[in-house]
């Protein structure tokens, strides 16, 4: 449909936003790309949720040979590559062009971190949550307006606690130390909320959420991970 109204039928693509667009690009995908990188390129490990795809290489020249052909196999199947979003990430090792060394995918930035191991401290690829998603997140906690939620604790925790439970589930699977200014930035909304609710002061109110806390450690899913 134009912007004057008039409605001119289509014979290709999938409507932006329509319900079963996901459901026959995965569909497509799964054989112009999946089925295809199994047959021709085994050794290549890679993942792909919808549209979005990863594919592992082992040196720079294996990765800009696997680029264009994964462009030449899209193009034969009316598709292409991202102008902006294609690109290639290095995360260790010597190259002679300079690249990225992180990778956003599915909320998560995957980026060169020193991890203590059982042989000491070692460079290793790790995830944290990206930028985009903390600010996503921070965003929904502000529009929920905490602090204006009347009723006892127990209203808020029935509020919060499966919005927190699907956060805590999704990003702190394997690690959970790169999501602390998440619930830090949680907490201080809480607090902000018995200021509100009891009429007390900013030590009061941190002193009276604290004693919650000591009471019951588990009423909010995140005290396991960062108390008041």
């Amino acid at each position: 449909m134009s912007e004057d109204g008039t409605v001119r039928s289509r014979i290709s693509g999938t409507p932006q936003g329509g319900v079963i667009s996901p459901l026959l690009a995965n569909i497509f995908l799964h054989v112009a790309f999946d089925k295809w990188m199994e047959k021709n390129h085994p050794e290549k490990p890679f993942e792909r949720y919808a549209d979005d795809i990863v594919v592992h290489c082992m040196t720079e020249n294996q990765a800009l040979y696997m680029k264009s052909v994964i462009q030449g196999r899209l193009k034969r199947c009316n598709l292409e590559l991202h102008p902006k979003k294609t690109k290639v990430v290095n995360f260790r090792g010597e190259t002679s062009n300079k690249y990225p060394r992180c990778l956003d995918f599915l909320g998560f930035t995957l980026k060169l971190h020193m991890v203590k191991t059982s042989k000491g401290l070692q460079l290793m690829t790790t995830s944290v949550i990206s930028r985009k998603s903390l600010s996503r997140i921070l965003r929904e906690f502000r529009s929920m307006k905490i602090h204006k939620i009347r009723g006892n604790l127990h209203v808020v925790s029935q509020r919060l606690s499966p919005v927190i439970r699907g956060l805590i589930n999704y990003y702190c699977k394997f690690w959970s130390g790169h999501t602390y200014y998440l619930w830090y930035h949680l907490n201080g909304r809480l607090l902000k909320w018995v200021k509100w609710e009891k009429g007390l002061s900013q030590r009061a109110a941190r002193r009276w959420l604290r004693q919650k806390y000591k009471e019951s450690p588990n009423f909010f899913p995140h005290w396991q991970l960062a108390h008041p």
